[in-house]
């Protein structure tokens, strides 16, 4: 890749004391969209018209103007912004990455999600799951908050700062106290995707597991926590399935199977494994990662599908976020054949002069530029390592 195009962007986008952002999602943050996704999942035959109007006005009328949205700051934005610098500053030396780090580390710690024993985070807006489930905007994830606990992590190590080591103790706090064991014998664990016994989703699983592999430097119960990822990576080969694959919610009917979700349970296998040996760990990511390759991968464009099983129909045909995760996980498992064809085929594209697209549509054009959370801010830390 051209490292001059490669480190401008990131300097474009990281060193800023901002970071909002449209997003892909803003329609459905609305009150329009959260009814019109209620009314979706409790009638799809009633549902499919608003949402279906919504998704036209959406990417068509008010692609360039943005009526009705603002730009909004979102803490995973921040964590990958960190951890992004933090990476560069590891290769460069340059203070200025490592201070700018600092910057959007402190913003985090002063807009964490309130109400809980420690610190954690979410998306920062609403969510509706289903008819019966929906999160509002305070509410913390597994699956965002581990973003900022390994920046703070990989912060830690640099600078040996002792606020830092306080933070990731409050973490696991609100771990310990609010995740909640949706299943756990002998063999398994399975937490919750929230602070709530809500629901189970494979990724949200395996980035709990991640987050207990970084607890376990700087907590003393050393032997609990090496259990529990063991039990929660147990459960993660248990429902993967003989092909390779893993649904997103493996015991509901009518889950799907999409390119990013998938690349994080590889990935948090990966990293999971580099600090405590997992049994059969490279063989369950060798047979995870070969279904990515061989059921995502389209040669004529040369990128990767959103989709190998879907469940609701989109307009989408290539999506930034698929093709950074996998980008990312391939530079992670040494895979730079695929990364030096991937790389190219982002860049022509999703990348338009300083410009970088998170969608492609199903007639070809560019849409949702420079959205930061979906998924500029993935596409610059996969290129940061």
């Amino acid at each position: 890749m051209d490292y001059s195009k490669d480190i401008g962007l990131i300097e474009r986008v990281c060193l800023r004391s901002s970071l909002g952002s449209y997003d892909p999602y803003d329609i459905w943050k609305t009150a329009i969209g959260r009814f019109s996704k209620k009314l979706y999942y409790k009638n799809k035959y009633l549902g499919i018209i608003p949402a279906a109007t919504l998704t036209l006005f959406d990417l068509f009328l008010n692609l360039q103007t943005r009526t009705f949205y603002n730009h909004q700051e979102y803490p995973v934005v921040r964590g990958q912004a960190a951890l992004t610098l933090v990476h560069k500053f590891r290769e460069t030396g340059n203070i200025n990455y490592l201070n700018y780090a600092k910057k959007h580390i402190d913003w985090l710690l002063e807009n964490a999600s309130e109400g809980y024993s420690g610190l954690c985070w979410g998306t920062g807006f609403e969510i509706v799951i289903n008819a019966d489930l929906s999160y509002d905007s305070n509410t913390p994830f597994t699956t965002n908050t581990p973003y900022i606990l390994e920046a703070l992590h990989e912060y830690y190590v640099l600078t040996k700062d002792p606020e830092i080591s306080k933070a990731i103790i409050s973490i696991y706090k609100f771990y310990e106290n609010h995740i909640v064991a949706m299943k756990e014998n002998d063999d398994i664990l399975i937490t919750s995707y929230g602070p709530m016994n809500d629901r189970i989703v494979t990724n949200a699983v395996s980035y709990t597991m991640f987050a207990y592999s970084i607890f376990f430097n700087y907590i003393k119960e050393k032997i609990l926590i090496e259990k529990k990822i063991r039990k929660m990576y147990t459960f993660i080969r248990e429902v993967q399935q003989k092909d390779g694959s893993w649904l997103y919610a493996p015991y509901d009917k009518g889950s799907f199977i999409d390119c990013f979700h998938s690349c994080f349970v590889l990935k948090n296998i990966h990293k999971t494994s580099k600090s405590f040996k997992l049994k059969d760990s490279y063989q369950t990511v060798k047979l995870g990662y070969n279904y990515l390759l061989n059921s995502f991968y389209d040669s004529q464009s040369e990128l990767y599908k959103r989709f190998s099983i879907s469940n609701k129909p989109s307009l989408v045909k290539y999506d930034l976020y698929d093709n950074a995760e996998l980008l990312q996980l391939a530079k992670l498992l040494g895979d730079y054949g695929t990364v030096l064809k991937l790389e190219s085929a982002i860049q022509r594209t999703f990348c338009k002069g300083k410009d970088v697209y998170s969608n492609i549509d199903l007639f070809g054009f560019k849409r949702n530029k420079n959205t930061y959370r979906w998924a500029l801010m993935p596409y610059i830390l996969a290129e940061s390592l």
